[in-house]
């Protein structure tokens, strides 16, 4: 259900407890057609991932305001250690798809200009230990989420960030090393 790329789109929105309308949801997601919006957010109140917070008398009618429930649409740690290595195979090719549908929609623009709109993606190789890698995600998400709490202006445009993070297969931790020569 929250890996179709304009949900994600709408749950990117609505993090950190904020609560939107359609209608600010529409103008955040301005690409999204209308029916598409009202059609996904309908799917996803219906299956649980999106709460209606507040109906607002407007005009005549009632204005939904959304939010995403307290324990949303995040995979628990227990979920994620039962799902076999194919579920994160999915997992991980929906949202490498949903960075290449995003991307090729970039590049499709006219007057593309990679280097002005600072447009980057690299691979790093770093040696960290699991509290090191911690505590280097910790930092990378407090800045993110400093970040996130921009509104959007005439200044602003809409950046995707992508992080990942794995240890490299077959390798051994330290641990694992040290246990090797004893």
């Amino acid at each position: 259900m929250i890996l179709h790329p304009i949900r994600m789109r709408i749950i990117q929105a609505l993090i950190n407890g904020s609560r939107m309308t359609s209608q600010q949801i529409q103008e955040r997601l301005e690409d999204v057609p209308q029916a598409t919006m009202y059609r996904h957010l309908k799917k996803m109140v219906d299956a649980g991932v999106l709460e209606v917070a507040e109906e607002i008398p407007n005009r005549g009618t009632l204005e939904k305001v959304y939010r995403l429930p307290e324990k949303g649409a995040i995979i628990s740690a227990e979920d994620l250690k039962r799902a076999s290595p194919e579920d994160h195979l999915s997992f991980f090719m929906n949202y490498a798809a949903q960075i290449i549908g995003e991307y090729g929609n970039y590049v499709k623009q006219p007057d593309l200009d990679l280097v002005q709109d600072g447009v980057s993606y690299r691979q790093i190789s770093l040696y960290l230990s699991d509290e090191e890698n911690i505590q280097l995600l910790t930092a990378l998400w407090e800045i993110l989420m400093k970040a996130i709490q921009n509104q959007p202006d005439e200044n602003r445009r809409r950046r995707l960030i992508s992080i990942i993070d794995f240890p490299q297969s077959g390798k051994k931790t330290a641990q694992q090393q040290r246990e090797d020569l004893h």
